[in-house]
């Protein structure tokens, strides 16, 4: 409830209402019940709760510190048939701490909650789960376990944001007209994976897939937060932020909306053995989308810390009625979920 990204790329699932719109009705409810906390009907000055990549909340001693939640449900987020056990400790990890990258945070502390079938093997599920918290440095530090007909893995997360404390966290409300809009890699190459493990299932291959197909798989399989990116990012001047989850069509229009800006993009970047319309609606990238007024200062940024150059796609403007592509209408497309 943190966010507002599903990060889905394998299934919708059934109900009756849209999930932005159960986002926006539950937001109403919890606010109204935050009463006296909500400083003239909004959170404390400082602070960003539902409609985000992750809250920001005050600490005892004043400091930020950034709070995020995110589940992975076997046969929505991942299909166990093309890929294992490990892969969706994995993923359900690195997709909650990609959440702290978007605001230009880092982690600290983990909670993990298991509700699954009997016979799943939670060893391989904390085995994956254990490898994302190593390469982020997240230390998982308790959670819970229950049965359920289904596996699904919750993940919450405590992060904090490092020097320059006069600089706050990255939002997507920050963009301006006239900022340039940049992407931290090109996309599509998990969605091109899940196109590749589907077709190599239904064709009963036995060959090892080339590299350029195993780095497209495990892109799908494995998903790396943009930690360093988002630090960077943050540090040199960007303006905003969101992690590419849904979809660059879908959560390029989160950060407009968010910031009141319209958009203008030239083309979009795609991962070498993907197609246009996956780097376009595919989701679960995990590339950071960024704006910022100071182009230069960013890739120079980048360059100092050894990252691949960020690569411009467009810029924003200030009519927020006109989202563009390629100078005609930015098409539909991203994931969103269907909610009761």
């Amino acid at each position: 409830m943190v966010g507002t990204n599903s990060g889905s790329t394998s299934a919708h699932f059934p109900g009756s209402g849209d999930e932005f719109d159960a986002i926006d009705r539950l937001r109403a409810r919890f606010e109204r019940a935050a009463g006296a906390r909500m400083a003239g009907g909004r959170p404390p000055r400082g602070e960003t709760w539902i409609g985000d990549d992750a809250a920001v909340v005050r600490g005892p001693g004043g400091e930020l510190e950034l709070l995020s939640t995110d589940l992975v449900v076997a046969g929505v987020h991942v299909d166990l048939g093309l890929g294992g056990f490990d892969d969706l400790g994995y993923k359900a990890l690195m997709v909650t701490v990609s959440d702290l990258a978007a605001m230009g945070g880092r982690p600290d502390h983990g909670l993990v909650s298991i509700a699954s079938p009997p016979g799943t093997d939670l060893d391989l599920v904390a085995d994956g789960m254990a490898m994302a918290a190593v390469e982020t440095g997240c230390v998982v530090v308790g959670g819970d376990l229950s049965g359920s007909p289904v596996l699904v893995v919750s993940v919450a997360v405590s992060g904090s944001l490092s020097g320059s404390p006069h600089l706050g966290p990255l939002l997507r409300s920050g963009a301006k007209p006239g900022d340039q809009l940049l992407v931290t890699g090109a996309l599509g190459g998990s969605a091109a994976g899940l196109r590749l493990l589907r077709q190599r299932k239904d064709e009963g291959a036995t060959t090892p897939p080339s590299a350029e197909e195993s780095s497209l798989i495990r892109a799908h399989r494995r998903p790396r937060a943009r930690l360093d990116e988002g630090e960077v990012a943050r540090l040199s001047g960007a303006r905003a932020a969101i992690d590419i989850s849904d979809g660059l069509v879908a959560d390029i229009r989160h950060l407009a909306r968010a910031s009141g800006v319209g958009i203008d993009l030239a083309e979009v970047p795609v991962a070498p053995g993907a197609i246009r319309e996956e780097a376009l609606g595919g989701g679960e990238d995990y590339e950071l989308l960024l704006a910022t007024g100071d182009t230069v200062r960013l890739q120079d940024g980048f360059a100092r810390a050894g990252l691949r150059p960020p690569i411009v796609i467009g810029h924003c403007t200030d009519d927020p009625a006109r989202l563009l592509l390629g100078g005609g209408p930015l098409p539909p497309g991203g994931w969103r979920h269907q909610v009761r």
